[in-house]
């Protein structure tokens, strides 16, 4: 497969096979990949929390929004919902400031999932306070975003906008999830 499309294949996906699920190892395999991209000064910053058991990811998926141009969507229904997590993480002990290091570590995580067959969604709308409370996260550590990971159970087409610039994605009646995107010539200057 080649680099470009590795990307076309690392979409946002919000809704996965829950009887697929994600091992542990494969979530350390991630982080792996992650572990090794660069980082700021190279002060390494980045810390991570892993589920891939069902009893925790229920405590996660509750203190996170789903998609908000679908206001009707609550997000993912039981049997469509993420078998893993990675909470990515700030050590304030490290650093005090995240640069853009978590945005090359999660792309780099989904870019290693859609690899592997996997999907996700980065996701930083996030009830952080209780999320720390519900894992047991001190604090030391920054909750930076969360990526949900599972095996996609839906299609995500990319289009181009039309003439009125609307970026909001949507679903069609099938679920097919849209996501327009702004032509080339439109983003260089």
């Amino acid at each position: 497969m080649s680099f470009r499309d590795l990307v076309l294949k690392n979409r946002s996906f919000r809704r996965f096979y829950e009887d697929q699920p994600v091992s542990l190892e494969t979530l350390r395999e991630l982080i792996d990949l992650a572990r090794i991209t660069p980082s700021a000064a190279n002060r390494q910053p980045l810390r991570y929390r892993l589920s891939a058991d069902a009893q925790t990811n229920a405590l996660i998926f509750p203190l996170l929004s789903w998609a908000g141009y679908l206001r009707d969507w609550p997000g993912p229904a039981e049997g469509e919902r993420p078998t893993a997590y990675i909470v990515v993480l700030l050590d304030s002990e490290v650093s005090k400031n995240a640069g853009c290091d978590h945005g090359i570590a999660a792309q780099t995580i989904l870019l290693g999932a859609a690899e592997r067959g996997l999907g996700g969604c980065m996701i930083g709308s996030v009830q952080r306070e209780e999320l720390r409370a519900a894992l047991g996260i001190p604090p030391r550590y920054e909750i930076l975003l969360v990526i949900a990971l599972g095996v996609p159970k839906e299609q995500v087409c990319l289009e181009t906008t039309g003439p009125d610039g609307d970026i909001k994605y949507w679903r069609d009646a099938q679920g097919v999830h849209h996501v327009p995107k702004r032509p080339l010539d439109e983003l260089i200057v």
